[in-house]
């Protein structure tokens, strides 16, 4: 097994392996990335997120796709893990196993405080997996969201109170 940087030329597959996940987790409605915005997000002059492939058997097995965090209370950077996906043809051969501990190399080398992620309460294949991790769970917090026309209108509200700095 190898895990490695994705490149520019990963992005029809990046985006191949969004649609499985997407699939497995029932979300496939959700799922409106497209090959430019992937390419801007990823590899573009200031990239958004990071993702690591790995390869295993020979063919791509599964990804992970983080994104730095900051800590009010520490004051230090963490790492936000978006996505952990292995096919289900590599499930069970440590491929997500593999991905997270290069995912928490690259946040500890980085001096990183934490590394945290969500996952769906019905995905007991992956909280199990967590679990066995040691990672713990934080039931204190409730994630929200805002997207969409709501994130819109929040905004338009907030720009009004907004004061522009100087130029």
């Amino acid at each position: 097994m190898a895990i490695r940087d994705a490149e520019p030329a990963d992005v029809p597959l990046l985006l191949k392996l969004f649609g499985e996940l997407a699939d497995y987790e029932h979300l496939r409605d959700e799922l409106r990335a497209t090959p430019e915005q992937l390419q801007s997000a990823l590899f573009g002059e200031h990239p958004l997120a990071e993702t690591l492939i790995a390869e295993h058997a020979g063919e791509p097995a599964g990804y992970a796709l983080f994104f730095p965090t900051f800590s009010s209370f520490l004051a230090r950077e963490g790492s936000w893990l978006e996505d952990l996906f292995v096919r289900p043809a590599h499930r069970g051969a440590g491929v997500g196993r593999a991905l997270l501990a290069a995912v928490a190399a690259r946040v500890h080398e980085r001096g990183g405080a934490r590394l945290g992620w969500a996952a769906l309460d019905w995905n007991e294949l992956a909280l199990g997996f967590y679990a066995r991790l040691g990672a713990s769970t934080t039931r204190e917090w409730i994630t929200h969201r805002l997207q969409g026309e709501e994130l819109a209108a929040l905004a338009r509200e907030g720009a009004m109170h907004v004061r522009q700095r100087d130029s």
